[in-house]
């Protein structure tokens, strides 16, 4: 009797199904090779640039957005907050992906962001719906804060740890670069700050068609141990076979509640309340301070996000080079305190040149990259610390907190820098008014006394005609008419004028005392660098790592042949 033959089903319905449970099922039952897991880790690095350039890409055209929606500063800002409020709970909702798993959440919640950002926010017909849907978008986006870095964490040992967040902290980073690189290229006369949101949209749908059919992660029993180096690679699937997970779900939340990781995810929250402003309000301050225009204010950011990019490649790693984080996030604290003890003080010098900010931001740029990446390092080994199997469930407290951080933050804001809505509202229409009304104002600053009686009668006709003639002979039929025809303009002026030149006046001082409170935030975030995990001293992490090793050799020559 011939051997059956061996053949690959290929019927429709069983290739459907199997086609299916790929896109579902992502599990990878052995930690992938070298080649492999640097894709994973790109996929990850670049759904999270995409995401937050679509998040972000509405603060580049927001004075847009604003006069397109007839929307006050305020209104705009307080979408910021109740989508940061939103964003902060469902952050605490991703704390389920230890249970759920990462990448599901990941690839589906970027096809949700390309779909709403694509479809919906350009096509809002009023700033209710606006609002809505930028709150749908922050809800995914707090979410995805959660599963992609416990992506990274799951597929980078702790020696490239810092490396690895570095790249995936490069995230918001370059995904504000994207945003005010495209912005200052396409944004002209023939483009509208819907076609912005679109670009984003249609990038982000890409991005979720890559990661569709590319993206894994490990299994619960492989991701919920801890990692040092690639050596450790046969323990931890030989471990795998008699781990416990139920066991190690158990206590999560409570396991997390603790100063190390509640303290320091509240500590770099504040710190970065400076990025917070840079991303959503930049352009507002340059614009009402120093008069800069959109793609000036996008230009000037480059500096910012290209300084802080490169410095969290390069720190981290050295970081992993040297197998140490805290001396990165004091040096980057220190260095970030110096700059923007500058920038603060360049609040209110009106002469300040664009080259000097630039180099201001620079500066903040690096140091905060300097002490940023190092920090994610270091947050996700000391949750590790605790319980490997509940990173995702530390990243959720540490997301809830940032998020809460900045709704609070951009609430505050207006109620620091109050000068912003008059001058966001109405400063362009006063200035317009007052260049078109220069000529009828001469006539008027020569007639004082005049123009103040005449200005006690809405129209001619109940103006007495003694007081007409009066006008007639000492001003001129001429430059009656002429303030006659800059009504408008000067009823503009009447209405608006006095409360924006003087919030124009209060503008440089409110937005330094909010620098001031933005370099509180930055002290503040230092003390809790001696609590977390890790060495700071070269010298003796190495010599942890030596003494890891022998006892990972040794404990795989006990491993029997049927446990590797």
């Amino acid at each position: 009797m011939s051997a059956p033959s061996i053949e690959a089903d290929t019927r429709p319905e069983r290739v459907t199904s199997r086609l299916g449970s790929g896109l579902w099922n992502r599990q990878l039952a052995h930690y992938p090779e070298s080649g492999r897991r640097y894709g994973y880790l790109a996929i990850v690095v670049v759904t999270t640039i995409v995401l937050y350039y679509q998040l972000y890409v509405q603060f580049s055209v927001s004075t847009a957005i604003l006069t397109h929606y007839r929307m006050t500063f305020t209104y705009f800002v307080f979408i910021s907050v109740v989508g940061n409020a939103v964003g902060a709970f469902a952050s605490l909702l991703a704390g389920l992906a230890d249970r759920w798993g990462r990448a599901n959440l990941t690839v589906y919640g970027t096809l949700l962001v390309g779909l709403l950002v694509t479809f919906g926010v350009p096509n809002a017909p009023d700033k209710f719906s606006y609002a809505v849907l930028i709150t749908l978008v922050s809800l995914v986006e707090g979410m995805i804060l959660v599963t992609t870095p416990a992506l990274v964490r799951d597929f980078s040992p702790q020696l490239g740890r810092a490396t690895a967040m570095g790249f995936w902290t490069m995230g918001p980073v370059i995904g504000s670069l994207v945003v005010t690189m495209v912005t200052s290229h396409t944004y002209s006369g023939s483009t509208t700050w819907q076609d912005e949101i679109r670009y984003a949209g249609i990038t982000g749908l890409v991005v979720f068609a890559v990661a569709l059919f590319g993206l894994r992660e490990l299994s619960p029993r492989l991701r919920d141990q801890i990692m040092v180096s690639l050596r450790d690679r046969a323990l931890i699937e030989a471990r795998a076979k008699g781990l416990d997970e139920e066991a190690l779900q158990r206590g999560q939340w409570r396991q997390m509640m603790r100063l190390d990781v509640v303290g320091s995810a509240f500590a770099i929250s504040v710190f970065l309340l400076l990025y917070y402003v840079a991303v959503g309000s930049f352009t507002v301050y340059f614009a009402t301070t120093f008069g800069y225009s959109l793609q000036r204010t996008a230009g000037l950011l480059n500096w910012y996000w290209a300084g802080d990019a490169v410095a969290l490649l390069a720190v981290g790693i050295l970081s992993d080079r040297l197998r140490v984080r805290k001396p990165f996030m004091l040096v980057g604290g220190v260095g970030s305190m110096v700059f923007l003890t500058m920038f603060a003080l360049d609040a209110t010098r009106p002469g300040t040149g664009y080259y000097t900010f630039a180099l201001t931001v620079l500066g903040i740029g690096v140091t905060g990259g300097i002490a940023f990446g190092p920090w994610m390092a270091s947050f996700t080994e000391t949750v590790e610390k605790h319980n490997p199997a509940a990173t995702a469930t530390g990243l959720a407290v540490y997301g809830w907190i940032n998020r809460v951080v900045v709704a609070a933050s951009v609430a505050v804001l207006p109620l620091v820098v109050t000068s912003v809505t008059p001058l966001v509202e109405h400063g362009a229409q006063v200035k317009v008014a007052a260049q078109e009304a220069a000529p009828a104002l001469a006539v008027i600053d020569a007639h004082p006394q005049l123009f103040a009686q005449l200005a006690a009668y809405p129209t001619a006709a109940q103006t007495p005609p003694a007081l007409l003639a009066q006008a007639v002979q000492e001003v001129g039929p001429a430059d009656l008419a002429l303030v006659a025809k800059a009504k408008p303009q000067l009823t503009v002026l009447t209405q608006y004028g006095a409360s924006v030149q003087k919030a124009a006046a209060a503008n440089p001082g409110n937005w330094q005392t909010w620098w001031w409170v933005c370099l509180g935030g930055q002290l503040l975030f230092l003390p809790f660098i001696f609590g977390m995990a890790g060495r700071w001293s070269p010298r003796r992490a190495r010599e942890d790592f030596e003494e890891h090793q022998r006892t990972i050799a040794a404990q795989l020559e006990e491993l029997t042949p049927a446990q590797v």
